[in-house]
């Protein structure tokens, strides 16, 4: 080291030189790990905010197909909904005709009757005649070959009478043998009337009978696949709707009450089925194959484990969430009692719904309640708005259903009755 009068010398010892060599080197290494670490990172967070995007891209596209999937199939089952009450209109129409034509085949039964008796009587009253007749000419011939002749006056008044007598008893049994073919005629023609009355009614039960197995299967397919046991709910709701009279009253189609026939049996099926038919109707109604909402909406998350919107983290979603503006109307979707209606915790304002079979469902986060404890609700009644209440992120409708107090995925119900409603 030098400086104006002198110059210094500093000795560095080999431990030093090494100790600083050591040092720089350290320094070194610890700036080029530190400056790999952070490229690293930024290439790798770079990474991530691309397959971030790319996955919220999918997300939103799975959405748009799911939201246009879901128009096709509500525009499916209003169509679905129009078949089948123009099936049942046509099943009313058919079963108006069918009594109709029960009461025509009655009279012409009635008419048939009518005509044996009557045949019946002529043939008795033609027969009467001819033996009438008969004995007459009997009687003529035998007077004559046995008495004494009479005097000529008295012969010829007596011929006379039995002219008269025979001619008379003679034109009354053609007047009777004309009445029996006429009536023969006329009992030809009731049976023809009869066969073609029982045609239509065959082709008419036929028709119901095809109306019966279009309406029906349908509704217990879509009982089957909701997981419910048709048999199950169709005993319930019979004994639960029983007190207007038991079974369905026979029909008869003819004039006495015990003979059973073909198209009696046939009837019956039919009433049977029609009554089953309301049934599934009434079970329908109480359970939830309806959408909570009817107004425009997104499908934002289904049912299962899923990314917690909040953490992060993979938690269980035991619904569904329909998005829409606040406000948005919500309808419950079955009939039931109301057993909650305010605040709970996580769930916001929350609307409970007891339906029959252990049915329960839950409609969260609501703005606002139309619906209080105790009250009894139908399908399609409003029980609230649409709101972000409670553990959200954004506005929408947390639906849920319950079957024995455990969560099931609420679109099996729906999806289940896309192809009915």
């Amino acid at each position: 080291m030098r400086s104006d009068n002198e110059t210094r010398f500093i000795r560095l010892t080999p431990l030093t030189q090494i100790t600083a060599l050591g040092g720089l080197a350290l320094i070194m290494s610890w700036a080029a790990i530190s400056t790999s670490i952070l490229l690293m990172d930024s290439i790798g967070s770079g990474n991530v905010r691309a397959q971030v995007q790319r996955e919220q891209e999918n997300y939103e596209d799975r959405l748009n197909r799911l939201a246009l999937e879901r128009d096709m199939r509500a525009e499916e089952a209003s169509a679905a909904q129009e078949r089948f009450n123009l099936a049942l209109q046509q099943i009313s129409v058919m079963q108006t005709q069918l009594l109709g034509s029960e009461d025509r085949r009655r009279e012409l039964e009635t008419g048939l009757t009518v005509v044996q008796d009557t045949l019946r009587r002529a043939m008795t009253e033609r027969d009467t005649a001819a033996e009438r007749a008969q004995a007459m000419e009997a009687a003529l011939k035998g007077e004559g070959g046995s008495a004494a002749i009479p005097m000529g006056s008295e012969v010829n008044g007596a011929v006379d009478a039995l002219t008269v007598a025979l001619s008379e008893t003679a034109a009354e049994r053609d007047a009777k043998a004309q009445e029996a073919r006429d009536a023969m005629v006329q009992a030809d023609e009731i049976a023809m009337q009869l066969k073609l009355m029982r045609d239509q009614n065959d082709r008419v039960f036929r028709q119901l009978e095809e109306a019966m197995t279009v309406s029906v299967e349908p509704l217990n397919k879509m009982f089957r696949s909701a997981g419910m046991n048709p048999d199950t709910i169709i005993n319930q709701i019979r004994s639960r709707y029983s007190g207007q009279g038991g079974p369905l009253m026979p029909l008869s189609f003819g004039p006495e009450e015990e003979q059973h026939t073909h198209e009696i049996d046939r009837a019956n099926r039919l009433l049977e089925q029609l009554d089953m038919l309301n049934i599934y109707r009434m079970a329908a109604e109480k359970a939830p194959f309806a959408v909570p909402v009817k107004s425009a909406f997104r499908f934002t998350s289904g049912f299962g484990i899923r990314r917690d919107p909040k953490t992060g983290g993979r938690r269980m979603h035991a619904g569904v969430d329909f998005a829409g503006p606040t406000g948005t109307p919500l309808y419950a979707t079955a009939d039931g009692v109301v057993i909650h209606a305010g605040w709970a915790s996580g769930y916001g304002r929350l609307v409970k719904i007891q339906h029959e079979f252990g049915i329960e469902t839950r409609y969260a986060h609501l703005s606002k309640l139309n619906v209080t404890v105790g009250q009894r609700v139908s399908r399609g009644d409003r029980i609230g708005d649409m709101g972000a209440s409670g553990r959200v992120t954004g506005v929408h409708l947390h639906y849920e259903v319950r079957v024995g107090g455990k969560a099931v995925n609420p679109m099996v119900y729906i999806k289940a009755a896309n192809d009915v409603f």
